[in-house]
C-alpha cells in the first residue's frame, strides 16, 4: 500500500521536527509556509509549494501547525485550502484553536467531502523532535482510524470524542501548565529568599507528592535561567485567553486560570513574550523586585550553596 501524500502548512518552532519525523517515517509531502525560507531545510526531500492551496491539490492528508485560529482560519478559508482539497482527504489541525472554530472547520471540510480531525498536542519542542507528542484527537473515529499512522509517527493519540473534542482536552491540559507553572515559581521563589537552595528543594520535591514534569523540566529552566523558547509566553498567554473565553461560554469562573492569565499579560508588558513560559518567574521577580539568583539569594542561601 503506498503511502499516504501529506500536506504540511507551518513549518515553523514546532512544525519543523514534525515534518523531519514524517520524513524519517517516509511519508512523501508537500510544504509550505508563510515564511518561505523555513522550509529550505527540507527542500531535498519534499516538494515546497508557493501557495497553500496548492501544497494540498495532490494531499492525501493535510496537516496545519500554526499559531493561533485566525492563522488556521485565514489558510483553511481564506486562502482556499478548504476548496482546494481532493475528495476524501483528510485535514488535520494540529494548532490550538477554539473549540467552536474547530467544530466550524469540521462542518465546511465535511461540506467539501473531506475528513476533519482537531489534534493539538503537547510536549514542546522536545516532544516533537523525540516523536513522544501527546495528540489529543477529536473528530470521528473512522477518520482517525485511516491517518493513524501519520499521528503514530509524532506522538502518542487519544480519541477525545467529536469535533471540537480535542480542543477542549488541549485547553485543559494548557490550564494545568499555566497553573502549575505559577506554584512552581511561586514554591521556589519562596524557598530561595527563606534561605534555601532552589536546586536542592526542586531535587527533594521531585521525589514526592508535588513532584511532576513541570517541576522536573521547567523548575530546572528556572533555576537555570535558561527562558530560551521552547513554547514562548505569548502563546501560553493565548490560551490562557481561550480558556478564559470557553469558560465564559459555559457559564463557569475558574480564578486560578484567571489569575495566571494576568501573570501572564504582566509578562508581555514587560517585554518578554518570547520568553519560555517556564519565564513566568521572570514576572513574579519583578512583582517582588527580587531576583532568583546566587548573587541575589539571602546570605544563609548562598551558604547553602558553598
Amino acid at each position: 500500500m503506498n503511502q499516504p501524500h501529506i500536506a504540511f502548512l507551518g513549518v515553523g518552532l514546532m512544525g519543523a521536527p514534525m515534518v523531519e519525523n514524517l520524513l524519517q517515517a517516509g511519508f512523501p509531502m508537500t510544504l509550505w509556509n508563510r515564511t518561505a525560507s523555513k522550509c529550505e531545510p527540507f527542500a531535498a526531500r519534499a516538494e515546497v509549494a508557493s501557495t497553500a492551496a496548492s501544497a494540498v491539490a495532490d494531499a492525501d492528508v493535510v496537516i496545519t501547525m500554526l499559531e493561533n485560529g485566525p492563522a488556521v482560519d485565514a489558510v483553511l478559508v481564506e486562502q482556499g485550502v478548504i476548496d482546494a482539497l481532493r475528495p476524501d482527504a483528510v485535514v488535520i489541525d494540529m494548532s490550538s484553536v477554539p473549540p467552536s472554530l474547530a467544530r466550524e472547520h469540521a462542518a465546511r471540510c465535511a461540506a467539501a467531502g473531506a475528513g476533519y480531525l482537531d489534534a493539538p498536542v503537547s510536549g514542546g519542542t522536545v516532544g516533537a523532535e523525540s516523536a513522544a507528542l501527546s495528540i489529543m484527537a477529536g473528530g470521528e473515529g473512522a477518520v482517525l482510524e485511516r491517518v493513524r499512522e501519520v499521528l503514530e509517527s509524532l506522538g502518542k493519540v487519544t480519541h477525545i470524542g467529536p469535533a471540537g473534542s480535542g480542543q477542549l482536552a488541549k485547553l485543559a491540559n494548557q490550564a494545568i501548565v499555566g497553573i502549575t507553572i505559577g506554584a512552581v515559581s511561586e514554591a521556589l521563589l519562596l524557598a530561595a529568599r527563606g534561605g534555601a537552595d532552589p536546586a536542592a528543594v526542586r531535587e527533594a520535591l521531585m521525589g514526592g507528592f508535588a513532584g511532576s514534569r513541570i517541576l522536573e523540566l521547567h523548575g530546572q529552566r528556572m533555576i537555570d535561567r535558561r527562558f530560551e523558547p521552547g513554547a514562548p509566553s505569548r502563546i501560553q498567554l493565548k490560551d490562557m485567553r481561550m480558556i478564559l473565553d470557553e469558560a465564559r461560554a459555559e457559564g463557569l469562573t475558574l480564578p486560578l486560570a484567571q489569575r495566571t492569565h494576568d501573570e501572564y499579560q504582566a509578562l508581555l508588558a514587560n517585554g518578554q513574550g518570547e520568553a519560555d513560559h517556564s519565564g513566568l518567574l521572570l514576572a513574579l521577580e519583578h512583582l517582588n523586585g527580587v531576583r532568583m539568583t546566587a548573587a541575589d539569594l539571602p546570605p544563609r542561601a548562598q551558604a547553602n550553596r558553598e
